[in-house]
């Protein structure tokens, strides 16, 4: 009862953010350099057809006015249309949000793992040749661009070894889509039956995953070690080992209390990871959502834009939410703040 209270509270919270959220986003994209009138209408049209367009896109309004309209239609669900082809931008973004999924749950995944052993490993073996080798992954991974580690990737797995397949979509261009179930290639492939698709599909996925676990490991496992050796120097563990407790005890008392910090941080280099798969999402030609929105920002699809931004949001309000509710499951007194 208490975790349902605090998830309701959570999302409650969230209505003035999203709104915010909403404006701001709705203001900046109308102060860029970018012209979507003139993306549409191309270079040769004339003054009447560009006022035209204008004028059916509702741009010849005030801001106050257009920032109205678009907030009625978004309490109603609907995201409007996007400028550039006319399709909903509602069902635009549903249709290539599972590709982005499967990208970040599972880097998420491999990464927090990886990350969170490391640092504590490291902090269980302070000046260890595994802490010193740890330092320098993490500084790495931390450090170097994503554009330039997607294509170090590229370059040295599929161009040199010839180990990963081109980076060009989710399955083989001869391979026909499976039909969509998930939204997940290989695994509606795995249920469809067609088993050829599903290891292009998987194979597809190596790359790119393992670029989003290792932007997610890098800061982790930093984290993870700081806030480990932190509760190794607390009282309670100087006391736990005065007592002569096992070593495994200890490291319990360690990993249990290091729990809620880790995962607040996690949370929030999780959510970070929907931005930075925008990059890979564009280098590997995979059609998610992050890209989607990338390339709406540089054509100036103001529609595409706002409801991306909105979208984003609130999946970032409910994964908050979820994490706030496994933290009261690990620590109940949480919720008495």
């Amino acid at each position: 009862m208490h975790i349902l209270r605090l998830v309701l509270r959570r999302l409650l919270l969230a209505l003035p953010i999203l709104f915010g959220m909403l404006l701001f986003t709705f203001l900046l994209v109308r102060v860029g350099s970018n012209d979507p009138v003139g993306l549409l209408a191309g270079p040769t049209a004339s003054a009447e057809e560009v006022a035209a367009i204008r004028k059916q896109l509702k741009l010849d309004q005030s801001p106050l006015v257009q920032f109205g309209e678009f907030a009625r239609r978004v309490t109603r669900g609907d995201l409007g249309q996007s400028w550039l082809s006319g399709k909903p931008v509602w069902g635009e973004l549903a249709s290539r949000l599972p590709a982005t999924l499967e990208l970040v749950i599972l880097g998420g995944l491999i990464g927090g793992i990886a990350g969170v052993a490391a640092g504590l490993r490291a902090a269980f073996h302070p000046n260890g040749w595994f802490d010193q080798a740890s330092r320098v992954v993490s500084l790495a991974g931390f450090g170097m661009p994503t554009i330039f580690l997607g294509l170090v990737a590229i370059f040295v797995f599929f161009y040199l070894l010839g180990w990963a397949p081109p980076p060009m979509g989710r399955i083989d261009l001869l391979l026909t889509s499976p039909p969509t179930i998930t939204g997940s290639y290989a695994i509606d492939s795995a249920l469809a039956g067609d088993w050829e698709a599903a290891r292009s599909a998987l194979a597809r996925l190596v790359l790119p995953v393992l670029c989003v676990a290792i932007v997610f490991a890098a800061p982790l496992i930093k984290q993870t070690r700081a806030i480990a050796r932190d509760v190794l120097a607390s009282d309670y563990v100087r006391y736990a080992r005065a007592a002569g407790l096992p070593p495994a005890v200890v490291k319990s008392i360690v990993r249990r209390n290091a729990a809620v910090p880790v995962l607040t941080f996690g949370t929030t280099e999780f959510i970070a990871l929907f931005g930075i798969a925008s990059v890979l999402e564009l280098i590997f030609s995979w059609g998610g959502i992050s890209q989607f929105g990338l390339v709406a920002v540089l054509k100036g699809d103001f529609a595409v834009v706002q409801g991306y931004v909105l979208f984003m949001s609130v999946i970032a309000m409910i994964v908050f939410a979820l994490a706030d509710a496994v933290v009261l499951m690990i620590e109940p007194r949480a919720g008495l703040r």
